[in-house]
């Protein structure tokens, strides 16, 4: 018993070590009031600072960020409660790589088989958490989002409609693959919690996620958008970034109507780099995205790129 308790205070000591090495990796960027030059991500304090990093770098604002990389992203971490019937570490998080498919209030739903040992948790305990990370991860500048929510398997009714959502983003379901899967829905999200890098950490307010419309070029092509701009792009971004600083490797792995995130390859680093669009040019349509990119070429608008 005193064995445990020595432990216990052991454990509180080694957190409260953590905590105070952590806390001064939160601090605002730049200023507050304008871009800075310095590659990596910057967390600014959860009180503040989202809005003043949003407008400094053209970004959406966060419910519309994470409404933008629900659409973009295929593939997420889902988070379970280990349950009872599994012989070992009930109670523990348990998680498992799944796709998904957003529907039109941005709730996501699964394809899961009922052999999938998260399918048996969910059905005990549906609490759960879904990370989702932006395509062409490559460390923790890249934006990411937690959403914390209830799944529940979808009656029969439902389950056509389902398939529908999820072959639109996924051109074939995995019951067409595999067979015996079976849709579920997070049914309500309780909450959302947003890193999207360039200072901005954020809790979303769920009503107004669950509002907003995706931008179209968001939705629209996808990854096969993305794929075309990079074959036009990737070389003339590359020698334009190469004018300040020599660069390996430069590729587009997300676009908004405001602007595109860039990652940034130089030797065994990476980095991610926001081209904003010109302001007042919202970009809705692939053709447009490549006017608007080569327009910021041409005029070799390397200032446009925060880093």
């Amino acid at each position: 018993m005193k064995d445990n308790i020595n432990q216990s205070e052991s454990s509180e000591k080694d957190a409260e070590k953590i905590l105070k090495v952590e806390t001064p990796l939160i601090v605002p960027h730049g200023n507050g009031t304008g871009g800075g030059a310095r590659a990596g991500l910057f967390r600014t304090p959860i009180s503040g600072g989202v809005q003043s990093a949003t407008s400094a770098h053209g970004l959406p604002r966060p419910a519309l960020a994470v409404r933008n990389l629900m659409e973009q992203a295929r593939f997420a971490h889902l988070c379970t409660v280990m349950s009872r019937m599994h012989h070992r570490r009930e109670g523990y998080p348990f998680g498992s790589l799944v796709d998904f498919a957003p529907d039109s209030m941005g709730h996501p739903i699964f394809s899961f088989s009922p052999l999938a040992i998260h399918t048996r948790n969910l059905l005990v305990d549906p609490r759960c958490t879904l990370v989702v990370q932006i395509p062409g991860w490559s460390g923790l500048s890249n934006a990411r989002v937690t959403i914390f929510g209830d799944v529940f398997p979808l009656p029969e009714h439902q389950q056509e409609w389902a398939h529908k959502q999820y072959i639109a983003k996924h051109q074939q379901g995995p019951s067409q693959q595999w067979g015996n899967f079976y849709y579920f829905r997070m049914q309500n999200i309780s909450d959302i919690y947003f890193i999207g890098g360039f200072g901005t950490v954020a809790w979303v307010d769920v009503k107004e996620y669950e509002a907003l419309q995706p931008d179209k070029i968001a939705v629209d092509g996808g990854e096969q958008n993305l794929k075309e701009l990079n074959a036009i792009f990737s070389k003339p971004l590359k020698e334009l970034l190469s004018s300040e600083t020599e660069v390996d490797d430069a590729a587009f792995i997300s676009i908004d109507s405001k602007g595109t995130d860039i990652r940034v390859r130089q030797g065994a680093q990476f980095n991610i780099q926001r081209l904003s669009f010109e302001d007042g040019h919202a970009v809705e349509t692939l053709e447009e995205a490549k006017a608007a990119l080569w327009k910021l070429i041409n005029k070799g608008q390397v200032h446009g790129l925060q880093k």
